[in-house]
């Protein structure tokens, strides 16, 4: 009864399985072109496997910085099709300009083209057949919702944007008392009797359970869960889905149980763990303050021109512990642009001039900050910091906002990687969500996968 029929892949597994499929599919490109034609630059056959491997790096590096492997992207193909012509165009220059780690460029100048062809051919073809089959309904993720649903437009829509091939078919309202009946349009509501026979009918696949108050779930419904769960049924706690999916912890739903929510990672007392970041920190920090001196001449002409005042501005923030600091960056607003008092930063600020909305958007405001990680104020990734203004006002109406506190705040960091412009409490309280994920999850792997977003922030001029 409990069988269900419907197939569908993980995040993660469609991750590993856009990557692996792009890598064949170019070698199977490159394989026919090679054959069928006078092609002789790259031959897959050929017992010459440093070529071979430094594509698939390539492939899989610029892929991952151009947002090849975004599944929101990934799942459209008008979306698609302008990642594979970037990621396909940036791999092939810098393949051709890297002589001593693949073949030498060919005399006849055609051959590059057949080999542009081949890998761009190669990739579209599997992002269609992976659009077309794989992110299609019949491999959606089919979730029965069981619990109170008072709140159930905002679950839908969460999972919704983070995940399309998450499909929640329909939900059970355990609780005992309804005031009034819940509507929300394109979502069923089943009666807590039917739910064997839900599973059956809609190949269910995941029952989770949103419910605030276990106390609210009725014997008979909880007898149900039961029997499932000992059949080898998938059960799963909505907040941990919710973590999984998302990628950041939703303290809204926190009750008085919020210590269950907060194993943070044991990182955040990893000695190596800490002397290597801040080693790692030194060394960016340095870098960054070399490469801010290539381009302060053209920074310093266009303050001159679109800012007419003083270069750099410096602004007190709250850090690590709660104590506060005094950050450096280039300035991008008008002379006085705070004579009222704090105000939020929104988007198109009129305050902003005209080169400081492009210092803004190319993140090259944030160079000064190089000088506050040196100094250990800051540190390359983690929570940005904040004004103590507004760190007091948020942290009254959200709450363990000041837990983001208990790591260095960063030049870069989750948030800032994943949510975009935030101007309000409600963009606030989702940034906390990402600090949360980061101070909960950090590790190598987790600031790597920063550090190749905020490449990705910078090349595509999404800085706020």
């Amino acid at each position: 009864m409990t069988d269900t029929s419907g197939i569908h892949f993980e995040i993660s597994e469609r991750k590993i399985l856009l990557r692996l499929f792009d890598l064949l599919f170019i070698g199977l490109s490159l394989f026919a072109v090679s054959t069928f034609f006078d092609f002789d630059y790259f031959r897959v056959y050929e017992d010459n496997w440093t070529s071979l491997v430094v594509l698939a790096i390539y492939i899989t590096v610029f892929g991952t910085v151009l947002e090849l492997y975004d599944l929101q992207k990934s799942s459209r193909l008008d979306t698609v099709l302008g990642t594979v012509l970037l990621t396909t165009s940036v791999t092939v220059l810098f393949y051709l300009l890297t002589p001593f780690y693949t073949p030498s460029l060919p005399e006849n100048r055609l051959q590059i083209l057949y080999f542009y062809l081949a890998i761009l051919f190669g990739l579209y073809v599997w992002r269609w057949a992976y659009i077309t089959f794989i992110s299609s309904p019949r491999f959606f993720k089919k979730v029965l919702l069981v619990g109170e649903i008072s709140n159930i437009k905002t679950i839908v829509d969460a999972f919704a944007s983070a995940d399309p091939n998450y499909k929640i078919m329909g939900f059970i309202n355990c609780e005992t008392e309804k005031k009034h009946a819940i509507k929300y349009t394109g979502l069923k509501e089943y009666a807590p009797a039917e739910i064997h026979q839900i599973i059956k009918d809609e190949s269910i696949s995941e029952v989770v359970i949103a419910s605030y108050n276990s106390e609210n779930i009725t014997s008979s419904i909880y007898t149900d869960l039961i029997t499932l769960l000992e059949k080898g049924f998938p059960i799963k706690e909505y907040t941990q889905v919710y973590e999984d999916i998302t990628f950041r912890v939703p303290v809204q739903f926190v009750g008085k149980d919020f210590y269950k929510y907060f194993p943070f990672s044991r990182n955040n007392k990893n000695k190596l763990y800490l002397t290597a970041r801040r080693i790692f920190d030194i060394i960016l920090s340095c870098v960054g303050i070399l490469l801010g001196t290539v381009f302060l001449p053209l920074i310093l002409i266009g303050n001159l021109i679109g800012n007419r005042g003083g270069l750099f501005y410096s602004q007190q923030r709250v850090g690590q512990n709660g104590i506060p600091f005094k950050i450096y960056k280039f300035r991008t607003m008008v002379k006085n642009a705070e004579q009222g008092g704090a105000v939020w930063a929104t988007k198109n600020d009129s305050r902003i001039t005209s080169f400081g909305k492009f210092l803004r958007t190319s993140r090259l405001d944030e160079i000064p900050q190089f000088i506050n990680i040196l100094k250990g104020d800051m540190s390359l990734i983690g929570p940005r910091p904040e004004r103590p203004y507004f760190v007091e006002e948020l942290s009254q109406v959200i709450p363990f906002y000041e837990t983001r506190h208990i790591v260095k705040p960063g030049l870069t960091g989750w948030a800032q990687v994943k949510a975009r412009y935030g101007s309000s409490i409600d963009d606030s309280l989702l940034k906390l969500q990402y600090d949360l994920y980061y101070i909960k999850h950090r590790s190598f792997l987790l600031d790597i996968n920063i550090i190749v977003k905020t490449l990705s922030t910078v090349i595509f001029f999404r800085g706020q």
